[in-house]
């Protein structure tokens, strides 16, 4: 059964962008639809019909609810600028946000949105793979509209009816559409074949699938796997050393005591660092690095990087970072 509620999009809206002047857009709740048993997409436009801030596949956006930030992939048709459209699942174990959108956010309501940013994209090669799990097709559905003839899909779910979007994709032969309670577990060695250049195997989805991806590219060539994780993966901080941060445009010297945040510490000083998820998957609080090697921690970030550094999760490999902040 599909909510379908609100008011379409006009092509014939004002013209021009909608401010970002703060990086954080208010737009106006246009349309719920149910998507599958769990997963509900919600469109979101300029309250005067303007034009939103241009985007690619695989960028995501924060949404700013009650006492909650979350991040949520764009799924829709980056051509259209007049709306952002993103789906929800609600979580078993929701910490406020995913119920927020379900049970209680309706069509005219205002929202602050944060972004977009893409920590996720499509690089251009001769063939695709893309696979997803549960909630993980959104950031793949724009990027297999761009990516040509050549791609495939691998999308797995616990059941058909909890898949959102698997009806429409169906009609596709490129696409391989395996509910566990009727296929079993992806078999992920059968749809990436043997070891080859020119693929690029995009995966996102629960930790589980991301681990077993990693597991079979292993021997793949290097950059062959883009992966987005719903949530940090595990880290070891049991060797954590503190370090200092030093914020170059206040002269402030800060020490980051082994079990705490540059982030948190810079905020404790009054130093104001943009940030929403606070978690290393969103890019929200990236910040230039002007001396120091940091240790990147986020889920996105090439160790290779020395120019910036997320503060949120992330430390240092030297005594001290200099931050411009």
């Amino acid at each position: 059964m599909a909510i379908d509620i609100g008011q379409a999009v006009s092509a014939d809206a004002a013209r021009g962008p909608a401010s970002q002047d703060t990086g954080v857009l208010e737009l106006e709740v246009v349309q719920l639809r149910k998507e599958s048993d769990r997963v509900l997409s919600v469109v979101l436009a300029d309250p005067g019909r303007r034009l939103l801030p241009a985007w690619t596949p695989g960028a995501h956006i924060d949404l700013w609810l009650p006492e909650q930030t979350r991040q949520y992939s764009l799924c829709g048709d980056p051509a259209e600028r007049r709306e952002y459209r993103v789906a929800v699942l609600r979580e078993e174990t929701s910490r406020g946000g995913s119920s927020y959108v379900h049970d209680a956010l309706r069509p005219g309501e205002l929202v602050e949105v944060g972004g977009p940013r893409n920590n996720f994209p499509l690089v251009e090669t001769a063939e695709y793979l893309f696979v997803a799990g549960g909630i993980g097709i959104t950031p793949l559905l724009p990027m297999m509209a761009a990516a040509g003839e050549d791609w495939r899909l691998l999308y797995g779910g616990r059941t058909r009816a909890s898949m959102a979007f698997a009806d429409r994709l169906a009609a596709d032969s490129r696409v391989q559409i395996c509910p566990q309670d009727t296929h079993g577990i992806l078999d992920l060695a059968a749809a990436l074949g043997k070891p080859r250049p020119g693929l690029a195997v995009y995966c996102c989805g629960p930790e589980p699938l991301i681990a077993a991806m990693e597991a079979a590219c292993a021997q793949w060539p290097a950059g062959t796997l883009h992966v987005e994780r719903f949530s940090a993966a595990a880290i070891d901080t049991s060797g954590d050393e503190a370090f200092d941060v030093v914020a170059q445009r206040s002269g402030t010297r800060l020490t980051v005591p082994a079990g705490e945040s540059a982030l948190d510490v810079l905020e404790a000083a009054g130093i104001d660092v943009p940030n929403a998820c606070r978690d290393g998957i969103c890019g929200s609080c990236e910040t230039r690095v002007l001396s120091g090697l940091p240790e990147h921690r986020d889920t996105f970030t090439d160790s290779t990087v020395t120019d910036r550094v997320m503060p949120c999760v992330s430390r240092a490999l030297t005594p001290e970072l200099v931050l411009d902040v």
